[in-house]
Formats: C-alpha cells, sequence, structure tokens
C-alpha cells in the first residue's frame, strides 16, 4: 500500500516537472531565436549602411551649389539645400524628352520579351517535335557568347535596314526572345502539371488558348522576375543607344547623363549630374519595392526539372 501511495504521490509531481521542462525548453528555444535575430540585425544594419552611403552621397550632392562639391572636408548636410537644382535640372536640360525616350523603349522591349521568351518558353517545355531538346541546347549555347561578339554584325545589318538613329534596333530584337529568360520560364512551365493541359484540350482548347489561358496566369511571377530584369536592363542601357542614336532629341537618360561631365555651361555640372542620376535611379527603386516579395516567390517556386 505504501508503494502504491508513493506513486501516486510522484505521479502528479513527474508531471509537473515534465510541464516545467518542456516550458524551460521553449522559452530557451525562444531565447536563443531572439538573440540569432538581434544578431543578425546588429551584423546587417551596419551592411546596409555601408552600402547606401553612395546613394546618400548622391542626394546630398544634388542639394549643393556647384562650388561645394569639391569642398574638403566633404560637406554631407548642405546648408541650405538647394531644391531649385532638380527645376533648375528641367529648365536648362530635356531631361523630360530623355525620360519619354527611355520608357518608350523600355515599355516596348518588356512586351516584347514577355511575349517572345514566354511562347518560346512554352513549346520548350509543353510541345513535342523531333530536336526540340536539341535546339533548346542551342538556344542556351548563346548564353556564352558575348555582345561585343555580334556588336559589328548587328550594328552592319541594322545600317543596311536603314534603321540606324531609330528606336528600332534597341526594340526589334527583344521581340525575338531571349536565351536567359526562356530558360527561366521553360523551367517555371515544367512545374505545372500536365493534367492541367490535358483538362484544357478535352474541352477543345488550342496549344495558343493553352498558353494564355492556363501558362501566362500561372507564371506571373516568373514572368514578373522577366520583366523587372528587362526593366533594368533596358533603363539603364548606354551602349546601345550610344552606338545607335545619334540625334541628341533621341537621347535615353544613361546616354544623357555622361553629358554632364563636360558639359559647356562652366565646366562639369556634378550637382546637376547627381540629381539627373537620383531621378532616373528613382523608378528602379520603386519598381523593386512594389515587387520584392513577388520576385522572391518567384525564384522560391522557379524549379530545376529538366
Amino acid at each position: 500500500m505504501s508503494a502504491l501511495s508513493g506513486r501516486q504521490h510522484e505521479g502528479p509531481l513527474a508531471t509537473a516537472r515534465g510541464v516545467g521542462a518542456r516550458t524551460f525548453s521553449l522559452s530557451g528555444r525562444k531565447r536563443r531565436q531572439q538573440l540569432h535575430q538581434l544578431f543578425v540585425y546588429v551584423v546587417l544594419i551596419p551592411l546596409a549602411a555601408i552600402v547606401l552611403i553612395p546613394l546618400l552621397w548622391m542626394v546630398s550632392t544634388s542639394l549643393k551649389q556647384q562650388m561645394d562639391v569639391f569642398l574638403n572636408p566633404p560637406v554631407w548636410i548642405p546648408l541650405p539645400p538647394h531644391w531649385s537644382n532638380y527645376s533648375d535640372l528641367f529648365t536648362f536640360y530635356p531631361l523630360q524628352l530623355y525620360a519619354w525616350n527611355t520608357t518608350i523603349i523600355t515599355s516596348l522591349c518588356i512586351v516584347g520579351t514577355l511575349l517572345s521568351c514566354s511562347l518560346a518558353a512554352y513549346g520548350f517545355s509543353r510541345l513535342r517535335a523531333p530536336g526540340r531538346d536539341v535546339i533548346f541546347m542551342l538556344v542556351l549555347s548563346t548564353l556564352m557568347l558575348p555582345d561585343v561578339v555580334t556588336l559589328v554584325p548587328t550594328y552592319i545589318l541594322f545600317q543596311k535596314l536603314g534603321w540606324v538613329n531609330t528606336f528600332l534596333p534597341l526594340i526589334v530584337p527583344s521581340f525575338f526572345g531571349n536565351a536567359f529568360y526562356i530558360f527561366l520560364l521553360r523551367q517555371f512551365m515544367m512545374t505545372i502539371p500536365l493534367e492541367l493541359e490535358d483538362a484544357a484540350r478535352i474541352d477543345g482548347a488550342s496549344s495558343l488558348g493553352i498558353w494564355w489561358r492556363i501558362m501566362i496566369p500561372l507564371i506571373r511571377p516568373a514572368l514578373l522576375m522577366a520583366a523587372v530584369f528587362t526593366f533594368q536592363y533596358t533603363w539603364t542601357d548606354y551602349l546601345k543607344p550610344l552606338i545607335y542614336l545619334n540625334d541628341e532629341n533621341k537621347r535615353t537618360l544613361a546616354v544623357a547623363l555622361s553629358y554632364f561631365t563636360g558639359s559647356p555651361r562652366g565646366g562639369p555640372q556634378l550637382h546637376f549630374l547627381m540629381a539627373a542620376s537620383f531621378l532616373s535611379l528613382l523608378p528602379l527603386i520603386i519598381v523593386f519595392f512594389f515587387v520584392q516579395r513577388t520576385m522572391i516567390k518567384g525564384i522560391v517556386f522557379t524549379g530545376l526539372k529538366g
């Protein structure tokens, strides 16, 4: 009886000890997670501040007078800030025209890239044809070919077509696909179940209808990634507009920025250069903050299925 009574008394005590041990374990785990997050913030915040130093210097210089740019020691916070630099920028230079030219080229390049690359990716991922995989490998092999290798032949081609000094050499190639985006979209389409396509074909949908009504809505994260990458590349492209565009009223922002360093208005206008650079960078920053989560989702869900 005494042994049974001892076990009965030990039962609630053991249960209480187990609950206490689990509570202590959970609190210890939570404490470790908090310390880990604190360590991550302590490391990342100084690194983020270092990365932002050039951007802060750009904004600071854009609010200075021309004579204050080269002060030693440098002044980080101009007093007073000259906000008129931004209004004078549009008064002395046709920056709005350069921004409009860049917007037209970038928008059409995004449309052409998404249409051509999604169609090609659908063909490589779903349609069965002899030599399909060989053609796909040939397309991927073009990634190893630098742009400077094809620069002279493509310039001669566009010159023969009479497209030099027009926007066509900058826009038309995007409607013929890009190997990287084709690969990206194909890998995303490979993760979509075949049953969806089979059900659509039973309902009488054509291949083009399946691409437009099923594939396009399901690969929106990958399409957004391709659109953002195309926007970033085209918006900041300097070499191609410099080669193909000759007239001043057809310049893009990237080309126009290079003329501020040798401005005839009293030498280099670095305060105007920084102001124009910040304005040209602003759309990229806004786009990144709006689409960063969708881009991360696209990267996570883009499989590597062969």
